[in-house]
């Protein structure tokens, strides 16, 4: 069991591609933790082990991972870098007391980068970047860290230079013991620093101390006196800003080297953020904050940041050590559920693998199985002191498809699936569409609904079938008309009788219906209006001239008939049912389609094509306005079914930058014109209107 001043919990990430995998497994390697290089494309790594990773060749879902390093238990969460995935991110940044940026040294600073140090900002993680991949053709450090400090600031602070760039790649030189470390025998060896290089290292030292010293008046006074502060007080120093996250300091090497991967692991346990340096974490205790710190001796409090749902083990749960420490079999309190959890045994995850310990204290990440009443998000207690955190921020799902067991027999495993599947990935919404018979699938993109039911089939044994998501018109009115609806039927006994006068006219969009009863005279015993009125909503309900639910109409029941012996509420249900269909007929009857409120957030150099994507879409431009970023903000009213797919759409127009927010707006008529296009894949399930 590692204090919590010996924990470091560090998330990898980056742009999809930027080695971040390769990188864990290299640190798994340099520490003994492993004992061969696995590869992505071979399906080998420790931390990618579940088979749509093999299958897609990236990872899907974050993996947790430790090795020891100089007395230190270092923690690696390895995350997805594709923006179908970024919810994993958050959740990882979440538990993180530190976020490695790995970047592609080849192509620099890429969308899901700047996307995800924007969130480690927001969540004010202390992070640090290593620029890999410099053994590659075309790999620049020098080009990289411009990029870096034009993106991020002036807080980018290198520590390490390169030896060598591209195929020349062979080690890196020490900023801060002024010594270089040659990879040439595939072990880290001490050489010579080129003659070429003094004077750039030179300088870039210089800059680094009087940024370090700049923190601390006392060092810097003794610097302004030619006194040059010994390195363990400048990496002291530095660990501070490091952990007030204002220094974000720059390493480099190659994962698939490895090079300077050992160095990397160095300066983790050297600069990176214990438990203990972070601030303390905010819960609420019913209606009050408090602040929790990482003490070992406090009581036990377990976040729960991660689910997965395991064929064989049952679901496993993902947890930081908030305070306290738990040892197996301990009995916590979860006051979500209102249900007694049971931690039998605690482990720490090498990848799939599971490794059983006999505590954990705080700072610790850890898992455990079989917690039925468990959640992401939960907090584990004593009973007396149920707690609450804010809960992990996970991206809006801004794609749906319609999913359904291909068996009819495996309906109910289907559901079972979703269910699951939503526990373990809380970016997918699953939920059921009476009006168009449809249970949908709602994610973050494409490859994440794609991958989601891969899963899903594949954990439920079951095979599944999709569909495009229909679109919820509606059918109005466009004029005022009569009609009668009579009902009549004679059989042995009572017969039934009734007939129902109405007038049918417009309101405004948004009004939904109205009722007005008008009988006078008794024409129509009191009793049976709510009947009529009954008939009229069932027509309603059932559809218009396409099928579509009707809205935005108001009835007026004037006159009717009725017999005193045949006459009931049945009757008078059916006589308003037959009159609406017959008045709406006569109405001018037109269809309403759904209008979403967009809003596109992208760098302003691609403005003008998603203003002419937009208007393409029939969409309505509101206006734009710029954000903390530079990066413009567009409003817009599309109708829905121009935008089922603009998420994917947006990404190929921006390269990835853009990012969408969609909300159901308003109801708007359907130009005739287009009905036919429009209406074309989104007939209602039952069409026999």
């Amino acid at each position: 069991m590692f204090p919590a001043d010996r924990i470091r919990n560090v998330a990898l990430v980056g742009h999809h591609g930027s080695g971040k995998t390769t990188l864990t497994e290299a640190l798994l390697y340099r520490a003994g933790a492993v004992d061969r290089l696995g590869t992505v494309e071979g399906g080998t790594t420790v931390s990618d082990f579940e088979p749509e990773e093999h299958g897609h060749g990236m990872s899907v879902s974050l993996s947790l991972c430790s090795f020891e390093w100089r007395d230190h238990r270092v923690n690696i969460i390895d995350t997805p870098g594709y923006p179908d995935f970024a919810g994993e991110v958050s959740a990882a940044l979440r538990v993180a007391d530190m976020a490695v940026f790995v970047v592609d040294g080849v192509n620099g600073v890429e969308v899901e980068t700047e996307k995800q140090w924007r969130l480690a900002e927001k969540l004010d993680v202390p992070r640090m970047i290593f620029v890999n991949k410099l053994d590659k053709e075309h790999a620049s450090f020098d080009r990289t860290l411009d990029e870096l400090r034009d993106r991020f600031g002036a807080g980018i602070a290198p520590i390490e230079l390169p030896l060598g760039d591209g195929p020349s790649f062979h080690g890196v030189v020490d900023l801060f013991e002024d010594e270089a470390h040659v990879y040439d025998s595939g072990h880290s060896e001490p050489g010579e620093i080129p003659d070429e290089m003094k004077e750039q290292i030179t300088e870039v030292e210089e800059a680094l101390i009087e940024g370090i010293v700049v923190a601390d008046d006392d060092l810097l006074e003794q610097y302004l006196e030619g006194e040059v502060p010994p390195v363990d007080t400048l990496e002291h120093v530095m660990a501070g800003g490091v952990a007030e996250a204002s220094v974000f300091p720059v390493v480099c090497g190659s994962a698939t080297g490895p090079i300077a991967v050992d160095r990397l692991a160095d300066y983790l346990v050297e600069l990176g953020t214990p438990p203990t340096a972070r601030p303390s974490v905010k819960v609420i205790v019913g209606d009050e904050t408090m602040e929790i710190n990482s003490d070992p001796e406090g009581d036990p409090l377990v976040f729960v940041f991660k689910t997965v749902a395991d064929p064989y083990v049952g679901q496993i749960s993902m947890f930081r050590v908030l305070s306290g420490t738990i040892r197996p079999d301990a009995t916590l309190y979860n006051g979500r559920s209102s249900s007694t959890e049971r931690l039998a045994k605690l482990g720490v995850l090498q990848g799939k693998e599971s490794v059983l310990v006999d505590a954990l204290t705080a700072g610790a990440l850890g898992a455990t199985s079989k917690l039925s009443e468990t959640a992401t998000g939960d907090v584990l207690t004593p009973r007396n002191m149920p707690v609450t955190v804010p809960p992990i921020d996970t991206p809006d799902p801004v794609i749906g498809i319609a999913v359904k067991a291909t068996a009819l027999a495996d309906e109910d495993r289907l559901a079972t699936g979703l269910r699951r599947l939503q526990e373990e990935d809380r970016s997918i919404i699953v939920e059921h569409d009476d009006e168009t018979g449809q249970t949908m699938m709602r994610g973050l993109g494409e490859t994440h609904l794609k991958v989601s039911i891969e899963k899903l089939c594949r954990k439920m044994g079951i095979e599944v079938e999709t569909e495009p998501e229909k679109v919820r018109f509606r059918e109005t009115v466009t004029r005022t008309a009569e009609a009668a609806g009579k009902h009549k039927k004679q059989s042995g006994g009572h017969g039934q009788f009734g007939v129902a006068m109405i007038r049918m006219e417009p309101l405004p969009r948004g009004a939904g219906f109205e009722f007005f009863d008008e009988i006078k005279g008794g024409s129509i015993p009191r009793q049976f209006i709510p009947a009529v009125e009954q008939g009229v909503v069932r027509a309603m309900t059932e559809g218009g001239v396409r099928g579509f639910p009707v809205t935005d109409v108001a009835v007026h029941l004037y006159d009717g008939k009725y017999h005193s012996v045949d006459s009931s509420e049945l009757s008078f249900q059916m006589a308003g049912r037959l009159a609406f269909l017959e008045a709406f007929q006569a109405a001018g009857p037109a269809v309403l389609e759904p209008v979403s409120k967009v809003e596109v957030t992208v760098p302003s150099e691609y403005q003008g094509d998603v203003l002419g994507d937009l208007a393409s879409r029939r969409g309505q431009v509101q206006g734009s306005m710029m954000d903390e970023f530079g990066n413009q903000v567009i409003s817009a009213l599309v109708p829905t079914a121009e935008i089922l797919t603009y998420a994917t759409d947006l990404r190929s127009i921006s390269r990835g930058w853009g990012s969408v927010k969609l909300a159901h707006d308003h109801y708007e008529e359907l130009p005739a014109s287009m009905a036919a296009r429009v209406l074309a894949a989104h007939a209602p399930k039952d069409d026999s209107h």
